[in-house]
């Protein structure tokens, strides 16, 4: 079992950054590729961001050169800093892990692929 803990979230201006970060429990934390999702009230889970083992990176089209994803095994911690903030970012942000195969390069994208969750932190972007 692996609990995912998720942070950073808040109220912000658009145009601001933000980084959220999602510790992870357990002794395993490099053994996981992990993934950012969100979802607005009234509309279906996205995915945002996704790491590999190798700390591969792939980013959905909306985020892309504005959101990094990044981890640090040695603290079983994985972060997403969000910068030049928009109005349509705001949403309850996810993390997620999903046990891979140390030679997997792949990406998971499909939330319905990973096997734990956190809770989730609002992110609010105001206009």
């Amino acid at each position: 079992q692996v609990q995912l803990v998720e942070s950073g979230g808040g109220l912000v201006q658009a145009g601001v950054s933000l980084r959220l970060s999602c510790a992870a429990s357990g002794r395993t934390f490099s053994s996981y590729a992990m993934g950012w999702f969100r979802q607005a009230p009234g509309k279906e889970r996205e995915f945002v961001a996704a790491i590999n083992r190798s700390s591969g990176t792939y980013y959905a089209d909306s985020v892309k050169g504005r959101f990094t994803i990044s981890r640090d095994n040695a603290k079983n911690t994985v972060y997403l800093q969000m910068n030049s903030l928009k109005p349509e970012d705001t949403a309850v942000y996810y993390c997620a892990a999903k046990s891979a195969p140390r030679y997997s390069g792949g990406f998971y994208l499909d939330g319905h692929q990973y096997d734990y969750w956190g809770q989730g932190t609002q992110v609010t972007v105001s206009s």
